[in-house]
């Protein structure tokens, strides 16, 4: 074996074919350096310096009887994470019940502090400590699928009976226009308005859970918020079927899952928590979710406003076409640089949070109100996120690798490399469903399937 290798080699040298023979570099640019979306965290040395979260959303205390744990998986984008776990605590969800699962396999180097912000994997323990949740590390990287068996495993093991769970990619609000509709005699404005009728996300979860243990006779597996963006989940019912199917690692897992709960005669149906958004980007800064006018000294709170990462790929764009035209006028490359940092730094200027000066105390924070202009305008940026994500030329997933740092790390992985694999593993995923129910799409209940024609079905396509 050894021979023919060595006559290989030989062969290809002699041939004059670089071995090994690399792929061609991408010649587009990449954005520029991501920035921590929460200066006022980052320069804080304890949770007493961070504002609190708004009085109409405060969670019960003492807290309600029940366990209501909240499962938040991460792989990829440290800003997208913060952002939705920031934007669960200021809309109600208690802290404490809200663990994220650090699924990124690279064993404890998070929590050492071992990787870099710019590393996709990263993750920053001591600010979500800070904030008052809960860390879980997975042994090693898991599928999608895998990790729902996981929140499964892990429910089981804590004699959890249901859990919710959400996706990162996130960012919920509660509803302060809906209340104002409601109660249209309120004045708002009003510092000492009776809001006792308000429901934070987390209320309106509550309403959801108590709906499903007061009727004991209910065969119920979920109940979704704006599908499963948030959702609810009965252990019990999940078990009962056998689980995730995790030879379905990604897209169309869900699918089967949901299908086969129906097959099953399980209960599941859509209730209102808030209001959640599908967004792929982050917003400058995080103080905005913690609906304040002004901080301690009387410095107002600047709106919410976020970088579209659409705007950036133009500016990008348009860089890499003025260096290939300036490479074919025979430009000098000095011009070169300089219309790249000109750009660029233009870029950063707009990507960097609204400030970085030292943290103010907690005390004299002033509140906003329900249902403000600003609530309103933070409303306008969020729908603007979600349709930057639906539009985005180059998919609405890829803000997952839009991080390409990290070299030298420990557990570096190649971004580009490990979303090619993510990609191959969810076209494997796609095959393996269709081959399962002889069916591509997902109404497989709808064509009449049952538990039992799994893998026994012809191909209908």
């Amino acid at each position: 074996m050894a021979g023919i290798l060595q006559g290989l080699v030989a062969q290809a040298s002699k041939e004059k074919v670089p071995y090994p023979k690399y792929k061609k570099v991408s010649s587009a640019h990449s954005a520029p350096p991501i920035v921590d979306n929460f200066p006022l965290a980052a320069a804080a040395h304890s949770a007493t310096e961070l504002p609190p979260i708004p009085r109409w959303n405060v969670p019960p205390s003492p807290h309600v009887p029940e366990k209501t744990p909240l499962f938040i998986g991460f792989t990829r984008n440290w800003r997208v994470l913060q952002q939705v776990v920031v934007s669960y605590i200021t809309a109600g969800w208690p802290p404490e019940d809200i663990y994220v699962v650090e699924n990124t396999g690279v064993l404890d180097a998070n929590k050492l502090g071992q990787l870099s912000l710019q590393n996709p994997f990263f993750l920053n323990h001591t600010r979500l400590e800070m904030l008052g949740v809960n860390i879980i590390i997975t042994p090693t990287l898991l599928t999608f699928a895998q990790l729902q068996n996981f929140y499964l495993w892990t429910s089981t093991t804590e004699k959890y009976p249901y859990y919710f769970w959400s996706h990162m990619d996130l960012v919920v609000l509660s509803d302060d226009g809906r209340f104002a509709e409601q109660n249209p005699d309120i004045n708002l404005e009003d510092p000492n308005a009776d809001l006792s009728g308000y429901k934070s996300v987390y209320n309106e979860a509550l309403v959801a859970l108590y709906d499903v243990l007061a009727d004991k006779d209910l065969k119920w597996a979920m109940r979704f918020f704006s599908y499963d963006r948030l959702a609810l989940v009965n252990v019990t019912s999940f078990r009962n079927i056998g689980g995730w199917d995790t030879q379905i690692p990604f897209y169309m897992t869900d699918c089967d899952m949901h299908a086969r709960l129906e097959m099953e005669g399980y209960n599941i149906e859509e209730k209102p928590a808030g209001r959640i958004w599908d967004i792929g980007s982050g917003l400058d800064d995080l103080i905005v979710l913690y609906r304040k006018k002004s901080a301690p000294g009387g410095e107002s709170i600047k709106p919410a406003s976020f970088m579209d990462p659409n705007k950036l790929d133009e500016v990008l764009e348009a860089i890499s076409l003025s260096e290939k035209e300036l490479e074919k006028a025979g430009m000098g490359s000095r011009q070169e640089l300089d219309t790249r940092n000109e750009v660029k730094n233009e870029v950063g200027a707009v990507t960097k949070p609204s400030s970085d000066k030292q943290s103010p105390a907690a005390a004299g924070w002033e509140d906003d109100q329900p249902n403000s202009e600003l609530y309103k305008h933070l409303v306008r940026v969020l729908d603007d996120m979600f349709r930057s994500k639906a539009e985005s030329k180059r998919g609405r997933n890829t803000w997952q690798g839009t991080q390409k740092g990290g070299k030298g790390d420990p557990f570096y992985r190649d971004s580009e490399g490990f979303e090619e694999a993510i990609q191959m593993t969810i076209a494997h995923g796609r095959t393996v469903f269709s081959e399962k129910w002889g069916h591509r799409d997902c109404d497989i209940v709808a064509m009449g399937l049952k538990p039992n024609d799994a893998w026994r079905v012809e191909h209908d396509w």
